[in-house]
This record gives C-alpha cells, sequence and structure tokens, in this order.
C-alpha cells in the first residue's frame, strides 16, 4: 500500500544510452566504410524529411483560409 508509483525514465536513459553504446561498438568493429555509408543514409533521410516539411509549409493548405461566409440580402 506504500508504494509509489516510480518514474520510469531514468532507467529507460540509461538503456538506451547502453544501446547507444554498442551501436558505436559495433559501428567501430565494421569499420570506417560502414560508418560513412551509415552517415550517408542518415543525411540523406533528413534532408529528404526537411525538404518535404518544407514544400509542405510553402504552399498554402486549405485549412489556412478562412471559410467564406454567405452574402445577406437587404432589402
Amino acid at each position: 500500500m506504500g508504494h509509489r508509483r516510480r518514474d520510469a525514465r531514468p532507467g529507460l536513459a540509461l538503456w538506451m544510452l547502453v544501446a547507444f553504446g554498442d551501436v558505436v561498438l559495433l559501428l567501430v568493429s565494421a569499420g570506417l566504410p560502414v560508418l560513412f555509408a551509415l552517415f550517408g543514409v542518415v543525411a540523406g533521410a533528413v534532408a529528404g524529411v526537411a525538404a518535404w516539411r518544407m514544400a509542405r509549409r510553402a504552399t498554402p493548405g486549405r485549412q489556412d483560409r478562412m471559410p467564406a461566409r454567405p452574402a445577406t440580402r437587404a432589402g
């Protein structure tokens, strides 16, 4: 009954750091060409996402416009 809900973020961050270290060790053992290839793939993906987001931002969407109110007749 006296147990409090613990925040799991520090443990998760520690495991992510361990996983990142494992990936770095694998890349170092694989050699420099694999590291350059991985860097190229990541750079291409980042550039593609940035270009896609900038293209979406540059085109006006329908949600940006205010809906027109119908004109009422007086008389």
